[in-house]
């Protein structure tokens, strides 16, 4: 690991700045689908795409050919460069074609949860200024008030709207006058949508070289001899950046299978794992969970898994520990990254390389062409090794800001460019990061984000509620869940059930309150912030005290 000292802006004081032990690497200068897609054609019949519950596949030569085709079809509905989709689709075979065929229209794909509520997918088109959604039957009628024209992907054909393959069909007999699109590197290619470190909903502004860079430094050591060997299992949600990036993009990239699924069902996966031989699994922690308690060792003993990464939410050491007993030969990786960012440090590179494997509860060391440095949030000075600060990181990945939010962007990059995480943590002398908090109070529920300021937002919207609080407490399933406090008017007659009923119909299902408890008040800091720290001690207290045997 080097570490870099040089003078701050700020003052006379010295700035410490960490980098990564490896030497940087070169980004070439294509956009995300030439990046991603080049050499496709010396792998035309190798499948990229395999759907474990229909075994729909798409070839690296199909693939290929659909991107061109969705893309010319795209500029010739009017998709201009610069323009929003959003792709309200469950994980099908086609949604990696979808993403990319718009990002070579020069268009900015915008991915959104199939479950969400319609008023949640209104306010995404909105936020977005989307000229057009990608759909599928299931999910039209939470899009079709929009009054935006929708294509639908799949079988099902719906009334008014465009369907998937009569529009490649037509784009195949088309010429290409005057639709070709020039796309640049620095032009947006995504605005997935994050809460961010304050809590609302936010467009993220993605480039082509935003993800081009970070998958430069994530695959940095993958060697030629991984190119086209790799099965990958597709179960993370590919609206996510988790999905997007380094599943469907990084396969891709080194022309890998991913074995697409839609939902997660223990003994379905399992029988994926078997049947495709899936030798690597991007997961979350709650599926690492199942596959612990699992009992049938016969099953087990089939899986050809050699390595899974978790990310998108912690570890807990019992469960890494667990894990570790019952499969031996699988390695267990972790990763630490945000949407505002993607990959910030991985913990395995490759032995034979010489390359570093980091310690056990560390999320990793630096990626190649990365900065990173640990801040004191109260005098904002950046501090030595093992010593916690919030963590900020400085590289050709960090977004190129809010959509349509300066303010925000101003608070999350800093004049020199510097990106503040909201999370605390340290680097200790061998180059590993450990994270030991979230200044951020999102919650994460298995995976998901959660803002607490929106749940309140619903809760306050009821009439018989005066006030509310909402905060993660722990789960050993789901990682955190969304509980809340909430203060009801003198006359109001709803139980606590109802009010958690009240907030599920107003939300998608992973952002439902699991714990509500009414109060008299919320305990606020005199300069009115809500004491959640307070509030979750409260919380879990009642919650033992009610669970433990009466005395």
């Amino acid at each position: 690991m080097a570490k870099n000292t040089q003078n701050s802006t700020k003052d006379d004081e010295e700035e410490i700045i960490f980098q990564s032990r490896y030497p940087s690497v070169p980004i070439p200068d294509l956009t995300l689908p030439e990046f991603v897609l080049k050499d496709a054609e010396s792998y035309a019949e190798n499948i990229a795409f395999v759907e474990a519950a229909t075994l729909k596949t798409y070839t690296y030569g199909q693939v290929a050919t659909d991107v061109k085709r969705f893309s010319k079809a795209l500029r010739s509905l009017g998709l201009r460069t610069g323009h929003v989709v959003i792709v309200v689709l469950p994980n099908i075979a086609e949604y990696g074609i979808v993403a990319l065929g718009i990002m070579a229209a020069g268009g900015v794909f915008s991915g959104a949860n199939p479950s969400s509520h319609s008023s949640e997918l209104k306010k995404q088109a909105e936020l977005a200024d989307a000229k057009l959604i990608v759909t599928d039957d299931h999910t039209y009628n939470k899009v079709k008030e929009l009054g935006l024209p929708v294509i639908i992907v799949g079988e099902g054909r719906v009334a008014g709207t465009i369907w998937w393959n009569e529009l490649l069909e037509a784009a195949e007999r088309a010429s290409n006058n005057g639709i070709e699109s020039v796309v640049n590197q620095s032009d947006l290619c995504a605005l997935p949508f994050s809460s961010g470190t304050t809590g609302l909903s936010k467009g993220v502004m993605l480039t082509h070289r935003n993800i081009v860079a970070n998958l430069c430094s994530t695959l940095f050591s993958v060697g030629p001899e991984l190119i086209g060997k790799v099965t990958i299992l597709g179960l993370i949600p590919y609206f996510h950046i988790y999905g997007l990036t380094g599943i469907l993009c990084a396969t891709l990239r080194n022309k890998g299978k991913v074995v697409v699924m839609g939902r997660y069902d223990l003994s379905t996966v399992l029988k994926a794992l078997i049947e495709h031989e899936v030798n690597f699994a991007p997961i979350v922690p709650p599926i690492l969970l199942g596959l612990v308690k699992h009992p049938i060792a016969e099953d087990l003993a089939k899986l050809k898994l050699r390595s899974i990464m978790t990310a998108a939410a912690p570890l807990a050491p019992e469960i890494y520990e667990e894990f570790q007993r019952k499969f031996p030969q699988v390695e267990v990786q972790e990763a630490y990254g945000m949407t505002e960012h993607s990959c910030i440090t991985l913990t395995h590179g490759d032995p034979r390389k010489g390359h570093h494997i980091a310690k056990k509860r560390s999320v990793g060391y630096i990626l190649p062409n990365l900065e990173v440095k640990f801040v004191d949030p109260d005098t904002g000075r950046s501090l030595p090794s093992n010593t916690p600060g919030e963590i900020c990181v400085r590289s050709q990945c960090v977004m190129k800001g809010y959509y349509k939010n300066e303010v925000e962007t101003a608070q999350t990059i800093d004049e020199h460019g510097w990106l503040h995480t909201g999370d605390i943590g340290y680097i200790d002398e061998e180059g590993d990061i450990f994270i030991i908090d979230r200044m951020k109070e999102l919650i994460k529920y298995k995976g998901f984000q959660v803002a607490p300021a929106e749940l309140e937002g619903i809760l306050l919207g009821h009439p018989s509620v005066e006030d509310a609080a909402v905060v993660g407490l722990p789960d050993e399933e789901a990682g955190e869940i969304p509980g809340a406090n909430v203060v009801m008017s003198k006359d109001a007659k709803e139980s606590e059930e109802e009010m958690m009923k009240y907030v599920a119909n107003n939300v998608a299902q992973y952002k439902k309150v699991r714990v509500l408890h009414f109060v008299d008040n919320i305990p606020k800091s005199p300069s009115g912030k809500i004491m959640r720290r307070l509030i979750k001690d409260t919380m879990l207290d009642k919650i033992t005290k009610s669970q433990s045997p009466a005395q």
